[in-house]
């Protein structure tokens, strides 16, 4: 995976709360140490995000977005 933004995350993905268009996802990137993004279900599904998984939180300006492999 090669992205633009130079704020790349790597944790495992906690809990995904799903709501009715957007799902809260939070990650864990050491022990305590949460980041928490909200993101369409269509990404969650299309992505393979589940609870669990590795992924990539990615902070570029004001937005944070999830990458996977």
């Amino acid at each position: 995976m090669k992205l633009s933004a130079r704020n790349t995350l790597k944790a495992t993905v906690k809990k995904i709360i799903p709501g009715t268009v957007n799902s809260e996802v939070i990650l864990e990137l050491s022990p305590g140490v949460e980041v928490t993004a909200i993101i369409t279900k269509d990404s969650v599904e299309s992505l393979g995000i589940a609870e669990g998984k590795t992924a990539y939180a990615v902070i570029k300006s004001t937005d944070v977005m999830l990458g996977v492999d």
